[in-house]
């Protein structure tokens, strides 16, 4: 028979572990504060590693998610864009995941035209909206992130050239320097990328080709990491297992739209890049003469793959918890 002591401490015992330890009580958090506002610009309805890029940005404490704006599908490679592949679709694919990810300050969604190659952009709601934020009074400095093809970026500069002035673009797209060629978000929309980087003058930092592939996350990964955090987490992961006709996937699955992410929002000390004059962009999308006037990119060479996933993970799981 235990006595009133030798309970006493069997008891305390049974309680600590129920508590668990120390660490998993509630503690204080870094604090942490927006130091940016972000546009968010991608072609939802194509390749899903832009709704990847979505869910991080609007989950990261580190930026305010103001805009999203959806553009469409290049007809060249697809053929007739089907109609679930539309960057209307795009915008209720991009409004479908806000509300999954049940967020208390849900941002706009806008979507673009259609047409691609104008060498009049269309102005479309994506632009006009795009316009409007850009023209906001706010003490927070603007990106402009784009994973896609830059028609919503050149049609909103077309609409009011000053915004050049009031916002940083942070772009997904273009062939290795110093030769160039064909990429699928320069070449989707050559005449969108000849305005923005030839005759704008918005800062751009762009992530080309052989940079963005560096962004590999195994398909084991995304299976056994992404899919178990949440419902949130498998329906994003829903989204890879339906790919193109003409996707042939293999062991892994480039993330290329995350360093919008990483480098509006998480760091960008551990990447690396080279200041280039810009470059106008030829036919085939290779790169011709240098654009003049002092004209210069930020272009990145090497990303930090391993900080940008973890803290996707990171921020995945912990908004699980919360939920």
């Amino acid at each position: 028979m235990l006595t009133r002591r030798q309970f006493g401490k069997a008891l305390s015992g049974s309680i600590a572990l129920l508590s668990g330890p120390a660490w998993a009580a509630p503690f204080r958090t870094i604090p942490q504060r927006a130091s940016a506002r972000v546009i968010v610009d991608n072609d939802f309805s194509g390749d899903p590693d832009g709704l990847v890029a979505l869910a991080h940005q609007l989950l990261t404490p580190k930026t305010r998610t103001v805009l999203c704006t959806s553009s469409a599908l290049d007809r060249k490679l697809v053929g007739s864009v089907p109609p679930d592949r539309s960057a209307v679709v795009g915008k209720g694919i991009a409004l479908d995941l806000i509300r999954r990810a049940k967020l208390a300050d849900a941002p706009p969604v806008e979507a673009g035209s259609e047409n691609l190659n104008l060498v009049a952009p269309e102005a479309s709601a994506a632009a006009k909206a795009i316009v409007a934020e850009a023209m906001r009074d706010d003490k927070l400095p603007l990106y402009i992130t784009c994973g896609g093809p830059l028609t919503n970026v050149a049609a909103a500069i077309c609409l009011k050239p000053e915004i050049a002035q009031r916002m940083t673009l942070i772009w997904i797209g273009g062939g290795r320097y110093p030769q160039g060629g064909w990429e699928y978000n320069l070449s989707a929309d050559l005449a969108a990328a000849r305005i923005v980087i030839e005759q704008s003058a918005i800062p751009i930092w762009q992530i080309p080709q052989n940079a963005y592939r560096q962004m590999q996350f195994s398909v084991a990964e995304l299976q056994d990491q992404m899919r178990p955090i949440s419902d949130f987490g498998a329906w994003l992961y829903d989204k890879f297992t339906t790919p193109p006709a003409f996707v042939d996937v293999g062991g892994s699955w480039p993330l290329g739209d995350s360093p919008t992410v990483l480098l509006s929002a998480i760091s960008g000390e551990s990447s690396q890049y080279v200041d280039r004059p810009a470059l106008r962009i030829k036919p085939d999308g290779s790169y011709g003469d240098p654009v003049g006037n002092g004209r210069m990119m930020r272009v990145y060479e090497v990303l930090d793959a391993r900080l940008t996933f973890e803290d996707f993970l990171s921020l995945m799981r912990m908004h699980a918890a919360k939920r």
